[in-house]
C-alpha cells in the first residue's frame, strides 16, 4: 500500500476515534511510537497523519501555531492539494500548466540546504471556470523518480500534489512566509490582470519527516479570494 494511503488510514482511524469519543476533548493521543505499532506503520507515517489532522483542526499541537491559506473561507490543505480542496467548497477550479523543465537553480539550493541544484520547475495558473485566474504558482521538486519522468510524461491527473505522492514523498511539515506586493508585467500578463495589482505573496518548503526537501513554492494569490487563516493550538 502506498504511503499516502497508509497516511490517510491512520488519519481517518484516529478521526472517528476522536469523532465517536474514544479520546475526549483535552486528552492527550497515544505517542507516535505507539500509535506506529498499532496501526503497523513507520512513525513518519504517523507524523504525516498527525499533521493532516491538525491542519484540519482536529487536533491541535500543544503550543503550537499554524497557518491555513483558505479559499473563499475553505481551508486548502497542500498534501491534498488546493484544486482538490477548493472543488469541495463548490467551486470549480481549473489549472494551466505553463512549464514542467528540469532547471538548475544554485540560489534556492543554497538557500535551503538542497545537496543538489537539479531540479524539476512546475509552474502552473489557477483559474475559476468561467471566471478569472486566481493564482501563479511556481514550484520546484526533486528531480526524483516519477516527477523527473513529469517532463516528458506530465503531472499525474494534472496535479502536482498526485506526481509527489507518486513519487514516494510525504510532505510532514513546512515553512511559509506571507507579504503582499504588486504584480509584475510578466505576472500580470500570465494572470490577465493589471501591472501594479496587489497580489498576496506566499512561500512555502515543504519536507518529509526527516527533513528531505519535498518542494519549494512560490505563490501569488488573489486576496479577494484567498486569505491566511492563522490558529494558535493547546494540546488535545
Amino acid at each position: 500500500m502506498p504511503v499516502s494511503s497508509k497516511r490517510r488510514l491512520v488519519a481517518d482511524a484516529l478521526r472517528d476515534a476522536i469523532a465517536t469519543g474514544r479520546y475526549a476533548a483535552g486528552q492527550r493521543l497515544p505517542g507516535e511510537h505507539v500509535l506506529a505499532e498499532r496501526y503497523a506503520v513507520s512513525r513518519g507515517t504517523v507524523r504525516a497523519a498527525l499533521a493532516d489532522l491538525a491542519d484540519e483542526e482536529v487536533i491541535a499541537t500543544h503550543g503550537g501555531i499554524g497557518s491555513v491559506v483558505t479559499f473563499d473561507g475553505a481551508a486548502l490543505d497542500p498534501r491534498s492539494g488546493w484544486a482538490r480542496s477548493i472543488a469541495a467548497s463548490g467551486v470549480e477550479v481549473a489549472v494551466r500548466v505553463l512549464r514542467i523543465a528540469r532547471v538548475t537553480d544554485v540560489v534556492t539550493a543554497a538557500e535551503h540546504g538542497l545537496p543538489d541544484a537539479d531540479l524539476v520547475a512546475v509552474d502552473r495558473v489557477r483559474h475559476v471556470v468561467g471566471g478569472p485566474d486566481v493564482s501563479l504558482e511556481r514550484s520546484l521538486v526533486p528531480r526524483y523518480g516519477r516527477l523527473d519522468r513529469a517532463v516528458e510524461e506530465g503531472l499525474v491527473d494534472d496535479s502536482l500534489t498526485a506526481t509527489i505522492a507518486e513519487a514516494g514523498l510525504v510532505p510532514a511539515r513546512a515553512e511559509q512566509w506571507i507579504d503582499l506586493r504588486p504584480l509584475g508585467e510578466e505576472e500580470a500578463a500570465l494572470l490577465h490582470r493589471r501591472v501594479g495589482e496587489p497580489f498576496l505573496h506566499s512561500r512555502r518548503v515543504s519536507r518529509t519527516a526527516d527533513g528531505g526537501f519535498v518542494e519549494a513554492v512560490d505563490s501569488l494569490l488573489d486576496p479577494e479570494r484567498f486569505r491566511i487563516h492563522m490558529h494558535f493550538g493547546s494540546a488535545r
